[in-house]
C-alpha cells in the first residue's frame, strides 16, 4: 500500500493541482470495497443504495439511504461496521441483509466496504 499511496502523491504533484480530483476519483475506484459493493454476488449495495458521486454507480437504488458524506454520517468506524455486519441489531425490521452474521461478505470484504463507504 506504501508505494501506491507513493506513486498517487508523486502523480498528483506531477499533474498539478487542477488533477487532483481526477487523480483523487481513480485511486477510489480501485478501492477493493468499491469493487465489493458494485459486485451484484457480493454486496450488491447499489440494488438499494444511490452513490450520488459516481457516475459510474449505474441503476441507483432508492430503497436505502445514498451514500453520501459517509464519514460525516458514521464518525465512528466501528458503527458503520456493525450496521453492515448486522444491520437487524439497529433495526430488526429492516431489509438489509446481515453482511457478516450470514456469510454473505467476509471480514476483510465488509472492511473493504467500510473503508470505501467512508471515502464517499
Amino acid at each position: 500500500m506504501q508505494n501506491k499511496s507513493t506513486f498517487l502523491l508523486a502523480l498528483i504533484i506531477g499533474l498539478g493541482i487542477s488533477s487532483v480530483a481526477v487523480a483523487v476519483e481513480a485511486a477510489k475506484e480501485q478501492l477493493p470495497g468499491r469493487v465489493v459493493v458494485f459486485d451484484k454476488s457480493k454486496g450488491n449495495c447499489l440494488a438499494c443504495h444511490a452513490i450520488p458521486n459516481d457516475p459510474k454507480a449505474e441503476s441507483p437504488g432508492n430503497i436505502a439511504p445514498p451514500f453520501i458524506m459517509m464519514k460525516d454520517r458514521y464518525p465512528d468506524r466501528a458503527k458503520l461496521r456493525a450496521q453492515i455486519w448486522d444491520s437487524t441489531q439497529a433495526n430488526p425490521k429492516t431489509s438489509m441483509p446481515p453482511f457478516g452474521k450470514h456469510r454473505i461478505l467476509t471480514e476483510q470484504e465488509i472492511d473493504q466496504v467500510v473503508d470505501y463507504i467512508q471515502s464517499l
